[in-house]
């Protein structure tokens, strides 16, 4: 029986366990991503557990998220991180360099390596055949140091492409149908894997915005295959020298198969507020907007520009219309600039941004009270935007720009016959922004810098022998890490700072949250299903642990952030019987007796509702590891005790 192309790599990675599906699995990590919001915490998770050098293959510190700087706090991060990457071996990706996907797609990836970023769009580096996982900050920490990473052994799923995508449609309308199928929670403990003929005819940058958004599927990752179309992306980059292919062998056996004609497909949206509320143009019909942003580490490779370009050249945005523009990297930024494209953005009045996040993480350029927002980005969770009541549609590029000219929803097969846009046969390398560490003997003379906005990780004791707390937080389904730490340009800022963040936990719920969880002193918080899907960011679990939680009942969670809740010592347990969760509300108070205990025996745990008097069950599925995890407290105190 051959083997997928996921299980040839995990294989070939594998440290600890057995390729069983449904059981934990250690693997070695090659590669680590960071970027600034969620970077200065996994370096100081990184400092604490001492380790000099990193022993990856390559680390990568990208500062991409939290660019806008309307106070000290930023740059700060900005300075410790580029002092703890000079300091301990991490190559340096300079603000203004780009996003941290696309600026590793183009610079680091290679076929046949694993990576782990804190980000939860890691899976972007699948675009060229790559095993790339989204982690919380510790997780990324720990493999930094050389530790092992650990995931649930994955189901593969095979997405068998056909056909070939007629003019106008893109890359964004696959996975918005892959979306369609799935949902949300789709992907939860799989890897999706693209296969097929219709492979040969999508381009690198196409693959990778269909892997980046696997992220919205709750998938572990997506992986398209290593070929010809891969060496010549990365012959174009200078780097033709790390291609190797990789495939799927023909007898591959795989868990699911899902067939999709790309002949068949049609632009498509993504309506509010969830990345699986797909809808074709047709179906939402002509309506007015207010708001084109185009980029994020989904839609801004040279390729998505260019035809951005193409539509806008001799025209202008409708006068109702604000529509912005963020290159990927400063290499698309640049080629733009060459070649007169940027020009063309710039006469038909797009308000064009620097190479980074921006919009798509609430950190500037949001939309109007009530305003319509066409975006090329991965997410348009309720109030991420930054404005509350804002409606955020996700769409292609080729559909973004045609709409910023009508100022209507706009089919972009109006728009005539397509130009053929070829890949460049070289790229502009320039890495003058990229900052290479210095020698391991010259580490010493490298001081790192904190500012006044650093403060220390939030420490956790070992599991008690009971808990007994109160409900301080009722929610229902599809809770995200938005919800439970919002984003934006007056939080994100704060993210090296837990106790002032942790100001704003659940805020988007419930805005006297931490007020009553600081209160109580220690709670537990009462979720729905696909508790905690979105991004990878670990806040969403520190700020709770510094607001005393210490259990999180859900009807399931979404896989990075029940990880994330682990590495802080938390416990994640779901319930036995669904029906439990309407029975119980906020102010309840709940007591698990001899949690340990219940958890070494295996089985259902037992929870009693003292308030009003009734037991339940609540069901866990804890590897050896996480259970000696939870016993010490989280995976800080854990690797401590373990070195």
């Amino acid at each position: 029986m051959g083997l997928t192309l996921t299980e040839k790599i995990l294989s070939a990675h594998l440290v600890e366990g057995e390729m069983v599906k449904g059981t934990e699995i250690g693997i070695r990590i090659d590669q680590t991503l960071t970027q600034d919001a969620t970077g200065t915490m996994a370096y100081l998770e990184f400092e604490a557990m001492g380790v000099p050098r990193v022993k990856t293959e390559r680390s990568v510190a990208y500062i991409d998220h939290n660019t806008l700087q309307n106070g000290f706090m930023n740059m700060d991060d900005h300075r410790f991180i580029g002092s703890v990457a000079k300091k301990h071996g991490i190559y340096f990706s300079r603000p203004g360099n780009g996003i941290c996907h696309q600026v590793h797609l183009e610079r680091f990836g290679v076929p046949g390596k694993t990576l782990i970023g804190s980000d939860s769009h890691t899976p972007t580096g699948g675009g060229i055949g790559m095993i790339a996982i989204g982690a919380g900050g510790m997780d990324v920490a720990v493999a930094m140091g050389g530790g092992t990473y650990y995931i649930t052994c994955p189901k593969v799923v095979k997405v068998e492409l056909t056909g070939r995508l007629r003019p106008w449609v893109a890359a964004k309308d696959v996975i918005l149908e892959v979306l369609r199928r799935l949902s949300v929670k789709g992907g939860v403990g799989k890897v999706i894997e693209y296969c097929g003929e219709g492979v040969k005819t999508l381009s690198v940058p196409e693959r990778a915005t269909i892997t980046n958004m696997g992220a919205e599927l709750g998938a572990t990752t997506s992986i398209f295959p290593s070929d010809e179309i891969t060496r010549e992306f990365l012959k174009a980059q200078g780097r033709e020298n790390v291609y190797v292919p990789m495939l799927a062998d023909e007898d591959a056996v795989y868990d699911e198969i899902v067939e999709i004609n790309l002949s068949e497909l049609v632009p498509m949206a993504a309506c509010p507020h969830s990345p699986d509320n797909v809808k074709t143009v047709e179906e939402i019909g002509p309506m007015k907007i207010d708001q084109v942003c185009i980029g994020s580490c989904t839609n801004s490779s040279l390729m998505d520009m260019l035809k951005v370009a193409h539509i806008l050249k001799g025209k202008t945005v409708h006068p109702d219309v604000s529509l912005s523009i963020a290159p990927g990297s400063k290499q698309v930024l640049s080629m733009l600039a060459e070649n007169g494209a940027l020009a063309d953005m710039l006469e038909a009045g797009a308000r064009v941004l620097e190479s980074a996040c921006g919009p798509c993480i609430g950190m500037g350029q949001s939309p109007n009270s009530g305003g319509i927002s066409l975006r090329t980005f991965n997410r348009n969770f309720e109030g991420r935007s930054g404005t509350a009541d804002g409606q955020i549609y996700l769409v292609s590029p080729e559909l973004a720009a045609a709409s910023a000219l009508t100022g209507v929803l706009t089919d972009p097969r109006t728009l005539g016959e397509m130009p053929e846009f070829e890949m460049p046969e070289k790229f502009l390398v320039n890495d003058n922004m990229i900052v290479e560490p210095v020698p391991e003997e010259e580490m010493d003379s490298v001081e790192v810098l904190r500012g006044p906005n650093i403060k220390p990780f939030p420490t956790s004791e070992p599991m008690p022998e009971n808990i007994e707390a109160k409900v301080s937080l009722k929610v229902g389904d599809n809770i995200t890490t938005d919800h439970i730490m919002p984003a934006g340009a007056k939080i994100l800022p704060l993210r090296s700072n837990i106790p002032e963040i942790s100001k704003y936990c659940f805020a988007v719920c419930d805005e006297s949250f931490h007020d009553r969880a600081l209160e109580l002193g220690k709670s537990i918080v009462i979720g729905g299903s696909n508790y905690g899907q979105g991004s990878s960011r670990e806040h969403a679990a520190l700020a709770p642990l510094y607001l005393g939680v210490k259990a999180v009942i859900t009807k399931s969670f979404a896989r990075i952030h029940m990880a994330n809740l682990i590495n802080a010592g938390i416990v994640p347990m779901t319930f036995a019987d669904e029906s439990d969760y309407g029975r119980i509300e906020q102010d309840d108070e709940l007591k698990i007796e001899n949690i340990a205990g219940q958890i070494a025996a295996g089985g259902n745990i037992k929870v009693t509702n003292v308030t009003k008097g009734f037991d339940f069950e609540c069901s866990v599925s804890f590897s050896e590891r996480q259970k000696e995890m939870l016993y010490a407290g989280g995976l800080l105190n854990y690797t401590k005790n373990n070195s």
